[in-house]
Order: C-alpha cells, then sequence, then structure tokens
C-alpha cells in the first residue's frame, strides 16, 4: 500500500495538497502487480481504474487491423488508464500491457468519484489527473505531428534514455511512428554522425 507522502510525490509537479487529502486517497488504493506481457485491459473492455506506475512499465495500443500500434509509454510515478473507457466507463479500442513486471496504485471509479464528492480539495484532484494525462498526450502528438522521425528519437533519448534498456526496440517504433527497419536505420545514421 503507498504511503500518502508517496501519492503526493506523484501529484506534486502539478498540484500540492494538504497531506490529510492525500491519506484519504491512498485509503482507496488496491495495488495490483501484472507480469511482463500481461494484459491489464484488453480492448473493448472497459476500463475499471486510473492507475499509477509503481514499478515497471506498461503500453497502450490500439489495433490497425493487422498489428498493435504503441501510442503510449509509461514508466515509473506516471498516470496510467484508458481514461476515454475510465470516464465513460464503456468499452473501447485501446488495450494496455505489462512491458515488464509491474506494480500498479491503482483507484476504482467509485472509489476515484466519492473523493472528488467528499470537498473542494478532492474536486481539484479530480481536475488535475485530466490535466496531467492531457498534456503529456498533447505534447506527444504535436511532436509526432510536427517533428522529423530523427527529430522525435533524439528527444526521446534525451527525455527518457531509459526507454531503449527497458522497452522492445519493435515497441518503440510504434510509438515514434516508424517501423521497426527504420528505426534500426535511424540508430544507425544517428551513431555516426
Amino acid at each position: 500500500m503507498p504511503t500518502p507522502q508517496e501519492i503526493q510525490n506523484v501529484f506534486s509537479p502539478f498540484y500540492n495538497a494538504e497531506t490529510n487529502i492525500w491519506e484519504r486517497f491512498s485509503e482507496k488504493i488496491t495495488v495490483r502487480e501484472f507480469q511482463k506481457n500481461e494484459v491489464i485491459k484488453d480492448y473493448q473492455s472497459v476500463e475499471k481504474y486510473l492507475n499509477i506506475v509503481a514499478k515497471g512499465s506498461v503500453g497502450l495500443f490500439v489495433w490497425n487491423g493487422k498489428k498493435d500500434i504503441c501510442i503510449n509509454l509509461l514508466y515509473e510515478h506516471s498516470f496510467m488508464s484508458d481514461y476515454f473507457s475510465f470516464l465513460k466507463q464503456q468499452p473501447s479500442g485501446i488495450k494496455t500491457q505489462a512491458l515488464e513486471d509491474c506494480t500498479l496504485w491503482s483507484i476504482s471509479y467509485p472509489d476515484l468519484n466519492e473523493l472528488y464528492s467528499r470537498n473542494e480539495t478532492g474536486l481539484r484532484i479530480g481536475k488535475a489527473i485530466p490535466e496531467i494525462l492531457f498534456l503529456r498526450k498533447q505534447q506527444d502528438q504535436i511532436n509526432l505531428l510536427t517533428l522529423s522521425p530523427e527529430e522525435r528519437y533524439l528527444n526521446l533519448i534525451n527525455q527518457r534514455p531509459e526507454i531503449f534498456q527497458r522497452t522492445p526496440l519493435k515497441i518503440i517504433a510504434s510509438y515514434l511512428g516508424l517501423t521497426a527497419e527504420s528505426l534500426s536505420r535511424l540508430r544507425k545514421r544517428v551513431t555516426r554522425k
């Protein structure tokens, strides 16, 4: 079970609140563990939890009719959820999968809504969560649309170098909008510079 301080550390770059708020939040957390490659939430199912990756890594995927396409890579202290499905409590076309053995701190939809309804601070936390998710995803989309493959690759190396030791290259390639072969050529070209 995470401590209130551990929960506060995840939120603190985005939102500050009194310790007692994090105590109530941490009381609602369920610790869930998944093995590498285990599906956390499958395609066309409902997301029942909002998660924080406590340990390990997770990928979010969509199916393009032929293969999985990685739309997000998440590591320690990241919020992880098929948030569209979570908000609407309806199935969606996103799959979440453990890329390494991982531990998630999970809060259920009913428990999170109960926290929101308790007081104004609970509502502010509720507002902070989608803002955190939106900011990260918005930057990913901007990068995908405005940067060259080489620039996206270099950004990933600079911002999250651990990804290349922890995540299979074919998943990184998919996340960058490349084929595995294109990523391999790009890596060789960048290394020679």
